[in-house]
């Protein structure tokens, strides 16, 4: 295509192209924009290499003009302007995510790359940010998707815009390397089936913290392994001592965080009473086991057996932080299995999430699109027999209403040469195909929501730290009523165009749609 437009002599044309989206991912009505560092960092290497060159020779179709290949060797992104919102705010359908200007075939060779960075880094911390809403703010979010992610550069990235989501770390420790995300995890099963007995034990001692004095650590689980069994009325016998034998080397590796997996061969038999005694051990040379992880069964009856067990031995061995142990629980879960888990009154503290959320299984693509909306300062529109295709022609700005509470009410599209809306002065509101649609706002709170991101080939704003990044979503969030947000059946939030929009927008429509003929 980009040679199509050199041949038409299309060089110097100046166009402006909208990136948005049509329709809010998982049935809700918000979506977080992400992606947009990644997008700039493009914009600052875009360029055409010697080999890049050689190869569009043999890949393009013969006849091609040497000259297209030098004025492609010169493309930069040095003439581009791109306008943007903030990244990791708030974001509904029809409201351009990026708006591009610049020469026409330069514009053009951007698209494929900023969707790409955009749709899926959107719709991941959109996804994260659902999660985080219906766990609740004290509850603790791990990214355990990697192993199931498509492939290890959807595994980062899915690492990267979940914990700007909303999730508190990941078990990806590139991620946590390339990125600074705290890096978390557990064991897997096959460390606790790697044992068959105690016998395998070639390391029992463990000094005591502080002291330095060794004791044996099997030892001393042993004996208050027997102590539990007659307090949580369970019979050793049924216990496994290879778990055990696990859950003590375990130990004696990482003394101070001590995460087991209790799940291997039955929680309530075995798995609680090894972990209990161990941690008992550990705690008289000094230490405190961090907790446990649950990956199968009944998560909201095991949660609530373990809270019991841990706050029954903590009265009987007045240890009070024996009680709050951290309960970590997995297992392919997602948002339906967290809000039923919700009603059932689970005592987990931490879920740890892979498949759900980095493939999002429920909607698999966000269908961001990049559309010319003006070419040498005249508008252009794309129609379309469905309605919700139809673009919204001309350079546009777009501006956030906020009411008397303090909540965003409407986002209001409108051309570039208005005036912009202000605060206690009404402002006409109309839907942007369905004429009935209008509604007078008075903003108590006007917010203006491009910057300019890129122009005169640098970067022009300071560049936000992922934290901030993390912080703007949640911050963001609150700026929605919590009708818009909630899970079932939300409110679709408002997004108009101004009075003067909506004419021009009808006017280019009967200007460009064919007339019929009946005969």
């Amino acid at each position: 295509m980009a040679y199509a437009y050199w041949k038409s002599g299309k060089m110097d044309d100046h166009a402006v192209f909208d990136l948005f989206f049509r329709t809010n991912p998982f049935q809700g009505e918000f979506t977080i924009f992400a992606g947009l560092e990644e997008c700039l960092k493009f914009m600052e290497n875009f360029h055409y290499s010697e080999t890049d060159i050689e190869y569009l020779k043999h890949a393009l179709p013969q006849g091609i003009e040497e000259e297209f290949f030098d004025y492609l060797s010169q493309l930069t992104a040095k003439d581009v302007t791109l306008y943007a919102i903030e990244e990791g705010s708030v974001a509904f359908p029809r409201i351009p995510l990026i708006k591009v200007a610049g020469p026409l075939i330069i514009v053009q060779l951007l698209e494929t790359t900023l969707l790409t960075l955009v749709n899926y880094a959107s719709l991941m911390a959109t996804n994260a940010a659902r999660y985080r809403m219906v766990a609740g703010r004290h509850i603790n979010l791990l990214e355990f998707g990697l192993r199931r992610a498509q492939g290890p550069d959807g595994g980062l990235s899915a690492s990267k815009y979940s914990y700007i989501g909303g999730f508190d770390g990941t078990s990806n420790v590139l991620a946590g390397k390339l990125f600074n995300i705290p890096v978390k995890g557990t064991h897997a099963h096959a460390y606790i089936t790697s044992f068959t007995g105690i016998q395998e034990l070639k390391t029992r001692v463990l000094a005591h913290k502080e002291t330095g004095d060794k004791r044996d650590l099997l030892e001393l689980a042993l004996q208050y392994r027997g102590q539990l069994a007659k307090i949580l009325d369970i019979s050793t016998d049924e216990s496994s001592e290879g778990e055990l034998a696990a859950m003590v080397s375990f130990a004696i590796a990482f003394p101070d965080g001590f995460m087991a997996l209790v799940d291997t061969y039955d929680v309530k038999r075995s798995g609680l009473l090894n972990f209990c005694a161990v941690a008992l051990a550990l705690n008289d040379q000094g230490y405190r086991a961090v907790g446990i992880r649950i990956d199968s069964g009944d998560l909201a009856y095991l949660s609530c057996l373990s809270r019991e067990t841990f706050e029954r031995i903590s009265e009987r061995f007045k240890l009070t932080w024996f009680s709050k142990l951290t309960i970590v629980a997995s297992n392919d879960i997602n948002e339906e299995t967290i809000l039923s888990l919700n009603e059932q009154g689970h005592k987990i503290d931490c879920f740890g999430i892979g498949t759900h959320l980095v493939t999002c299984q429920r909607q698999p693509a966000l269908g961001c699109v990049y559309k010319m909306v003006e070419i040498n300062s005249q508008p252009r529109i794309k129609l379309s027999q469905d309605v919700a295709k139809v673009t919204m022609p001309g350079n546009k700005n777009v501006f956030r209403l906020y009411g008397a509470d303090g909540h965003a009410l409407i986002d209001l599209l409108q051309r570039v040469d208005e005036s912009p809306p202000e605060v206690g002065q009404k402002v006409l509101c109309r839907h942007p195909f369905q004429e009935s649609k209008r509604a007078y706002v008075i903003p108590t709170h006007v917010e203006a929501l491009y910057k300019v991101y890129w122009a005169d080939g640098r970067v022009t704003q300071a560049m936000p730290s992922l934290d901030e990044v993390r912080e703007r979503v949640q911050n963001s969030l609150k700026t929605l009523r919590q009708d818009h947000k909630r899970t079932l059946n939300p409110t679709p939030y408002k997004v108009a165009v101004s009075d003067n929009l909506y004419n021009f927008i009808h006017d280019l429509w009967l200007q460009n749609a064919p007339i019929g003929e009946l005969s």
